[in-house]
């Protein structure tokens, strides 16, 4: 049984911080991917970062590059978003979301890569 559990949302004012945690339990990830989606009100869950274990390369959303960072910390099973210069259109709930998918070339923006998923953390950020 795999678990996500996410944390670190919140209220914040727009060019303010926030960093989300997701510990991960359960089951080894090591060669999955693991990623953040974003789902504001009335629109689709999107795509906003990821990574695969064992790898350096992450990738982003373009709404995103440069003001957002995936990290990990292998040894808690936690993954990180660092969420720089927030924007009011950044409002939405977040979840973190995870594969044991090891093969080659995983769709990392694609939602139906992903096998597992957090309860999501609001973030609202005020103008």
């Amino acid at each position: 049984q795999v678990q996500l559990v996410e944390s670190g949302g919140g209220l914040v004012q727009a060019g303010g911080s926030l960093r989300l945690s997701c510990a991960a339990s359960g089951r080894t990830f090591s060669g999955g991917v693991m990623g953040w989606f974003r789902q504001a009100p009335g629109k689709e869950r999107e795509f906003v970062a990821a990574f695969r274990w064992g790898e350096i390369t992450t990738y982003y959303a373009d709404s995103v590059k440069g003001r957002f960072t995936i990290s990990r910390d292998n040894a808690k099973n936690t993954v990180y978003l660092q969420m720089n210069s927030l924007k009011p259109e950044d409002t939405a709930v977040y979840y973190c979301a995870a594969t044991l998918y090891r093969g080659n070339s995983p769709s990392y923006s694609s939602r139906w890569t992903y096998d597992y998923w957090g309860q999501g953390t609001q973030v609202t950020v005020s103008s």
